[in-house]
């Protein structure tokens, strides 16, 4: 069976101080349930503080680069990805994670958080602001749920991937 690959989303240089400090701690607890992290790759916001995070955790880090030169991605990504794709990359990063969490949004954040639920992707957004998942509720898809802390975000994966494995693994 293919290893679980969790992408974690979220603004770059934008991000909050709480986005960025949720995401290295998601990104520990990523690798602490022995999933594979994907992110954007850059050294940049919720990507580099995810990666930060489960690579200081001891997990497999990948990130998906917008450009063409590996020299470009965050020093905590293993596993570089480039692929010349600019902003279209992001719909690779949504295709190749097993579900999403995002964390915090930006326009990038919100591009991948509908190209995922476009493609029955599961979506977790990290966020204490229940505005972003109203809107995306007026469309009327699913699944995206909203959570507010690191815990609970790991128990709506083990949710999410249950079925998958029995197990939630």
């Amino acid at each position: 069976m293919p290893r679980v690959i969790i992408g974690v989303i979220g603004p770059g240089a934008g991000a909050r101080a709480v986005d960025c400090q949720r995401a290295q701690a998601l990104g520990a607890a990523i690798a602490a349930q022995g999933w594979v992290l994907l992110t954007g790759g850059r050294p940049a916001g919720v990507m580099a503080a995810a990666s930060a995070g489960a690579r200081a955790a001891g997990g497999l880090t990948v990130g998906i680069l917008p450009g063409r030169d590996p020299a470009t991605a965050d020093p905590a990504v293993e596993i570089a990805i480039c692929t010349d794709l600019g902003h279209a990359r992001n719909n690779l990063n949504v295709l190749s994670a097993t579900a999403l969490v995002a964390c915090g949004l930006g326009l990038g954040t919100v591009s991948e958080i509908a190209l995922a639920l476009k493609n029955a992707r599961p979506v977790v957004l990290l966020d204490e602001r229940p505005t972003a998942a109203e809107f995306f509720a007026t469309l009327g898809v699913e699944p995206l749920v909203r959570v507010v802390t690191v815990a609970q975000a790991i128990a709506q994966l083990h949710q999410i991937l249950a079925p998958r494995s029995g197990s939630g693994a």
